[in-house]
């Protein structure tokens, strides 16, 4: 199932997407999309309404140097274990919703990233049973202030800045993600083409490792890491970044 979250002429609603295309077709889910969804029997074409951010984390956990060329592009070692930062809820922004880059923060950086979205409240979870718990995926974009990053020397800040965190199209519920294809571009050009299977930590370990940390509630939203390839982005550009079984994510870039 594809369950997005949605803008509709009544108000907001989570969804499930159906059929590709012009035919592609929102199917109202009534509250909530966990467990097992309850539909409301209204439905729209996917044209006539809007897509947001298929899920509202109450946190977003992201993981730094998870591929070993993009750890080695930035100079930096892999890290034997997760390493582990937080970016603000306030971060998430949904499909085609501006990534405003502030002024006087320097180069900001564009990193396309599968993003695991947990489906109930859990701690301590092994990775032998991580699949149980995972509601489903999508696509992220671990938009990033380098200048900062390198300055404070920790992410806090770099990673924080509202609209930050690019999420959607929507979340695909049914999907093996150890292998997927993942590319970004920029206008149009490629900058991103890597796979999941080159995790060095990979899903169930890091859902293991995260939960041994902290309780995850339904909705929360770990980024498993970037592939090589990240780069700047500037004011009237646009990011897309496709991840094979799930889609495209797309956002403009404003400088503000």
């Amino acid at each position: 199932m594809r369950l997005a979250r949605i803008a509709h002429p009544g108000g907001v609603a989570f969804a499930s997407v159906e059929g590709d295309g012009d035919d592609a077709q929102v199917l109202e889910i009534a509250e909530h999309p966990f467990g097992q969804p309850n539909f409301t029997g209204k439905r729209w074409p996917l044209a006539d309404v809007r897509l947001l951010a298929p899920i509202l984390p109450s946190k977003v956990i992201a993981v730094g140097r998870n591929y070993a060329k993009h750890a080695a592009e930035f100079g930096n070692e892999v890290p034997s274990a997760p390493m582990l930062f937080l970016k603000p809820s306030t971060t998430v922004i949904g499909p085609n919703a501006a990534i405003r880059r502030p002024s006087g923060v320097g180069r900001v950086d564009f990193e396309g990233e599968l993003a695991i979205v947990i489906g109930q409240p859990v701690k301590n979870v092994p990775a032998a049973r991580a699949a149980s718990v995972i509601l489903g995926y999508t696509v992220a974009n671990d938009v990033s202030a380098r200048d900062l990053q390198k300055s404070d020397g920790q992410w806090g800040r770099a990673k924080g800045f509202d609209t930050f965190c690019p999420l959607g199209p929507w979340i695909e519920t049914s999907l093996d993600a150890s292998d997927l294809a993942l590319r970004s571009e920029v206008d149009g050009e490629l900058k991103q083409d890597g796979r999941t299977s080159d995790l060095v930590h990979k899903i169930p370990e890091l859902v293991e490792f995260v939960s041994g940390v902290m309780t995850l509630l339904p909705g929360d939203v770990i980024l498993t890491g970037t592939p090589e390839g990240v780069g700047p982005i500037e004011g009237g550009q646009s990011v897309s970044i496709t991840i094979d079984g799930i889609g495209t994510l797309t956002n403009p870039v404003e400088s503000v």
